[in-house]
């Protein structure tokens, strides 16, 4: 009899910790996605608190969701077989308004077939143009773009076949609105561009995502520069 009670009492502290942390607990929590094509991928999660490593977890799927107890940091790793691993660190004080700290992970190509895929142009393939620039706040190209430019439209002639997307990115400081105005401008800049050094326009799409897809959310200057950005995906070959 004593030994019932004992139990029971258990049990019903432990649901009363539960409650009570569940209320304050920041989980994380998203999506893991091939880089290339922007499809689910199923993998292999494993994460850890830090830095000891205290708390451990393992989960497999196309997403995850867990909590960050203790307000501690967590490594996550994620691993997908063709997928190089990713690994990254989540912060219980990056968390939104709902407690959650959102990483979507994007999954890349290992070295040896991300340089085959930049050799055939593999559909889906997402090239960002690193030397591309313009005047601040504004659509005009620097003219320090043109030679990387002119790679994409002799591309664009050795590929006949090929449709490509220009995708624009702003930083996530300002108005939303004029972010993606800033955006669409500037992909219909280098869209002018190519069309001038020979490329048909029908095969040149713009997208424009403003600052709805920051690489980083750090609030610092690299950051900003990293998340202003151009890239060209591969949609048909």
């Amino acid at each position: 009899m004593k030994r019932t009670l004992f139990v029971l009492g258990f049990i019903v502290g432990l649901g009363s910790t539960c409650f009570s942390q569940t209320d304050t607990l920041v989980y994380a929590l998203g999506s893991i996605t091939s880089a290339a094509t922007k499809e689910p991928v199923s993998a292999r999660i494993s994460y850890q608190s830090l830095p000891y490593g205290s708390k451990i977890g393992f989960a497999s799927g196309s997403s995850f969701n867990f909590p960050l107890f203790d307000n501690e940091k967590y490594s996550i790793v994620v691993e997908a077989a063709g997928y190089a691993p990713a690994k990254y660190i989540l912060d219980p004080a990056e968390a939104d308004a709902n407690r959650k700290v959102v990483r979507n992970i994007e999954l890349a190509l290992p070295n040896s077939a991300a340089r085959t895929a930049e050799e055939t142009h593999t559909v889906g393939k997402v090239m960002r143009l690193d030397d591309l620039n313009f005047d601040a706040g504004r659509s005009i190209i620097a003219a320090s773009s043109y030679s990387e430019l002119d790679e994409v439209a002799t591309m664009l002639k050795k590929n006949p076949r090929m449709v490509i997307q220009l995708e624009g990115h702003t930083d996530t400081r300002g108005n939303a609105n004029a972010n993606l105005k800033l955006s669409e401008e500037r992909v219909l800049a280098v869209k002018k561009y190519l069309v001038t050094k020979g490329a048909n326009k029908n095969r040149v799409k713009t997208k424009a995502f403003g600052g709805s897809q920051p690489l980083s959310m750090e609030d610092t200057e690299a950051a900003h520069s990293l998340n202003r950005r151009v890239e060209v995906r591969i949609l048909e070959n």
